[in-house]
C-alpha cells in the first residue's frame, strides 16, 4: 500500500537492530511503582498500550542506577530486591511482544533526587548530591560528589545496564538531560569543579563519556545505546544551543542515537513540556541545528501530534526520529493509525497538563481525553454487549459523544439528541482562542468516531421525559452539561457585556479595552487571548488568587503567560455593577469602590448544572446514568471518565 507518510512509517536500524517506523514513545513515569523500587503490574500495562499501538520503541522511565546517592523517586533494577529482575522482564516482554522495542531509561537525579515523592517532607530531608558544593533555591543543602563516589556511579551505570540486557531490553535511553545528575555536571550553571570533572566543556563532559563506556562495556557493540540531552538548556548561566553541539560531539562517538530535548526541568517546565501556549514543535529546531554537525541519527520531540508535522521533520533531515509523550497517553493507537492511513481519527493532546498534574499530586495518571491511561490493567478493549439495548444519550459534548461511541462499540443502538444545531457542548466557545485548537478539534474526532460505530446522532433535539417515553430506551445517559453562572449584578446584561461561552459568536462585539469579570481557569485563559490579540486587558477576580480550579502543572505556566501579555490583574475585587465604562467593584480588604475601565466586559464567573433537565429525566428509562457537568460542574476529563464508565455498565 501506499503509505500517506511514508518516512514516519519506515523503519530505522540502530546498532544492528530494526525499529518498525520513526515514531517513538517517550520516557514516562509508571504508576504504581513499589515502595522497594519494582515495576507494578498497573505500570507494566502502562506501557504495554503504548507499544499495542503501533511504536516504534517504548521507553520505560526512569530507573534510577545508584540509591545510596540518589534517594530515589522511581525505578530501581537490583538483584538484591525480590522481583525487581522479573517485573523489568515482565515489562520488556510485554513491550516486545507486539513488536516495539522496549527501552530503560537509566537516570540520576543529582541535586533533585525524590522530585516525584508525594511526601516532600521526606524529599527535602534527604541527602542530596550534585557536581559541587552548593544549595538549592528552595534552602536544600547540596553536597560535592567526591571523585570516590563518582566512579561508584559510573560502575553502577554498567551494572544495571547489564541487569537491563539480561531484563530483555533492547535497547537504553541514558538520561542527560533536563537538570539531572549528567546534565548538572555539563552545565557551567551547576558544575563549579575545579578538577578534571568541571572547567572546560571537555571536563564537564567527562561524566558523560565514562558512564557511556561503562554502559557500552556491560552490553556489547551491537546493541542500541541512546543519550537524552537538552539542546540548550534555555536560561541565563545554563549553556547555549552552540555549546550544546559541541557537547553532542563530544559524545557522539559512544551512542547510536542522540535523543535532543531542551530545557532544564527545575528551571523550566514549559520548556521541556512545551503548553498550550507555544507552537507545537517549537523545540525542533535545537535537534536540527545539531543534527547538522554529528553523524549519528538524532531524534526531537516537544509537544508533537500532527503526523503532518512529524512526516515533515522527517523528510527534510531535521531528525531521523520523533518522541511522543502525552500525543501517546491521548491516543496510544497514534502510530498505528498513521502507517494505516487514517490520521482523521487521532484524538489529539490537549497539552492541558491533567496527565502530568495527576502524577505530581497523586503519584497516578489519568488524561482527559482518554479514560484508560492509568487504568489499563482493567482493561483495554471494549467487549460487546451480552444483552443488545436501545441506548439514548441526551448532549452532544465530550462526555455524551464518549458515551456514545462507547455504547455502540459494545453493539447497542445508540442515538444521541442535542439540543442545539451542533455539537460539542462546552467546547464550542474554544474556536476562537487558537492556543486551544485541540479542545475544540476534539469534537470532531469524537464524532467522527462515534458515526463510524454507528451512532444515530440527531441535532436540534432536546430530550424531554416525553420523547424518551416515546422512544422507549432501556437506557438513558445523561449528558446535558451546565449553563454559565450570570449572578444579579447590576448591568450584567447590558450590550457591552459578552458571555465567556458566547465569546466565539461575538468576536467583533469585544472592543479594543476589555474587562474580564471572573479570575477563573476559563476567565484566566480568555484574558491572556484578548491580550496576544494586543488588546488591554483588566482581569476581576473576588478571591485572592486566580484560576484555582487549573491544575498544578497548567496553573504556574497560566499565570506565567498571563504576565507575559501584560494582563491588568486585579483580586480581591467584588463586582458590583456594570457600566458603559467599565465595573464599578469593591476592593474586599478596604471597602473601597473602583472602576475598573473597559468599554467591553466579558462574564466568566463559571457554571451551573442544568439540573432541572436531570431531574426530569431521572425516571425516563430503567437505567439512568448522569455524567459529567450535569452531574457536578467539573472537567472534561471526568465527563469522559464517567461517560465511558456508564456506556460499560449498560
Amino acid at each position: 500500500m501506499n503509505r500517506q507518510f511514508p518516512h514516519l512509517c519506515s523503519p530505522i536500524k540502530l546498532a544492528g537492530v530494526t525499529f518498525r517506523n520513526r515514531m517513538f514513545s517517550a520516557p514516562m513515569g509508571g504508576t504504581d511503582i513499589t515502595n522497594d523500587g519494582c515495576i507494578g503490574p498497573k505500570s507494566t500495562a502502562f506501557y504495554e498500550l503504548r507499544a499495542r499501538g503501533g511504536a516504534g520503541a517504548v521507553t520505560v522511565s526512569e530507573c534510577m542506577v545508584h540509591p545510596q546517592t540518589d534517594g530515589s523517586h522511581a525505578y530501581h533494577l537490583d538483584t538484591a530486591i525480590l522481583n525487581s529482575l522479573a517485573s523489568a522482564t515482565y515489562t520488556a516482554d510485554a513491550i516486545r511482544r507486539h513488536g516495539a522495542m522496549p527501552s530503560l531509561e537509566l537516570s540520576h537525579s543529582g541535586m533533585y533526587a525524590g522530585t516525584y515523592m508525594t511526601d516532600k517532607t521526606r524529599q527535602h530531608e534527604m541527602c542530596q548530591w550534585g557536581p559541587s558544593d552548593t544549595v538549592r533555591p528552595d534552602g536544600v543543602p547540596v553536597k560535592a560528589l567526591t571523585k570516590e563516589m563518582i566512579a561508584e556511579i559510573v560502575a553502577a551505570y554498567g551494572t544495571v545496564a547489564g541487569l537491563a540486557k539480561r531484563a530483555g531490553f533492547e535497547m537504553l535511553m541514558i538520561h542527560g538531560g533536563h537538570g539531572w545528575l549528567i546534565n548538572q555536571f555539563l552545565s557551567p550553571y551547576f558544575n563549579k569543579r575545579e578538577d578534571e570533572y568541571g572547567g572546560s566543556l571537555e571536563n564537564r563532559c567527562r561524566l558523560a563519556c565514562e558512564i557511556l563506556d561503562a554502559v557500552r562495556a556491560a552490553v556489547g557493540p551491537r546493541f542500541p545505546i541512546e543519550f537524552r540531552m537538552s539542546g540548550s538548556e534555555l536560561f541565563e548561566g545554563g549553556y547555549n544551543l552552540d555549546e550544546g553541539v559541541r557537547i553532542a560531539q563530544q559524545i557522539e562517538s559512544r551512542i547510536d542515537l542522540l535523543h535532543v530535548s531542551a530545557g532544564t526541568y527545575q528551571r523550566g517546565f514549559g520548556d521541556t513540556h512545551p503548553s498550550m501556549f507555544k507552537e507545537h514543535g517549537c523545540n525542533v529546531y535545537l535537534a536540527a541545528e545539531i543534527k547538522k554537525h554529528v553523524s549519528v541519527p538524532v531524534a526531537t520531540l516537544g509537544g508533537l501530534n500532527d503526523p503532518e508535522q512529524m512526516e515533515e521533520i522527517i523528510a527534510s533531515g531535521k531528525a531521523d526520529v520523533v518522541y511522543m509523550a502525552r500525543a501517546l497517553l491521548a491516543d496510544p493507537e497514534l502510530p498505528r493509525k498513521v502507517t494505516e492511513n487514517r490520521p482523521q481519527e487521532i484524538v489529539r493532546c490537549l497539552r492541558c497538563f491533567t496527565c502530568m498534574a495527576e502524577r505530581a499530586a497523586t503519584a497516578t495518571r489519568r488524561c482527559t481525553v482518554n479514560p484508560l491511561i492509568g487504568r489499563e490493567i482493567e482493561g483495554c478493549e471494549v467487549h460487546p454487549a451480552p444483552v443488545k439495548k436501545k441506548v439514548l444519550v441526551a448532549g452532544g459534548g465530550p462526555g455524551g459523544l464518549y458515551a456514545a461511541y462507547t455504547a455502540a462499540r459494545r453493539g447497542h443502538q445508540v442515538i444521541l439528541c442535542e439540543k442545539e444545531n451542533e455539537l460539542g457542548g462546552i467546547l464550542k466557545s474554544e474556536q476562537a482562542i487558537p492556543f486551544k485548537k485541540e479542545m475544540y478539534q476534539l469534537t470532531g474526532t469524537y464524532e467522527l468516531l462515534a458515526r463510524q460505530a454507528g451512532v444515530e446522532i440527531r441535532l436540534n433535539t432536546p430530550v424531554t421525559a416525553a420523547l424518551a417515553q416515546e422512544m422507549k430506551p432501556d437506557a438513558l445517559i445523561v449528558a446535558v452539561g451546565s449553563h454559565p453562572l450570570v449572578p444579579p449584578i447590576p448591568g450584567l446584561t447590558g450590550d457591552n457585556v459578552t458571555i465567556v461561552n458566547d465569546y466565539y459568536k461575538n468576536t467583533e462585539k469585544v472592543g479594543n479595552d476589555v474587562v474580564v469579570l471572573g479570575g477563573g481557569l476559563a476567565g484566566c485563559e480568555c484574558a491572556v487571548h484578548l491580550a496576544m490579540e494586543g488588546k488591554t486587558v483588566h482581569l476581576v477576580e473576588m478571591r485572592d488568587a486566580l484560576a484555582p480550579d487549573a491544575n498544578v502543572r497548567h496553573r504556574p505556566l497560566l499565570l506565567q503567560e498571563l504576565d507575559k501579555q501584560g494582563v491588568h490583574i486585579h483580586t480581591g475585587f467584588r463586582g458590583l455593577k456594570v457600566t458603559e465604562e467599565g465595573v464599578l467593584c469593591e476592593n474586599t480588604a478596604t471597602g473601597e469602590e473602583v472602576l475598573v475601565a473597559g468599554h467591553s466586559v466579558i462574564c466568566a464567573l463559571g457554571q451551573v448544572s442544568c439540573t432541572d433537565t436531570v431531574d426530569e429525566l431521572r425516571d425516563a428509562a430503567p437505567y439512568v446514568a448522569v455524567i459529567g457537568d450535569a452531574a457536578r460542574v467539573s472537567t472534561i476529563t471526568n465527563a469522559v471518565y464517567w461517560g465511558y464508565h456508564a456506556a460499560l455498565d449498560i
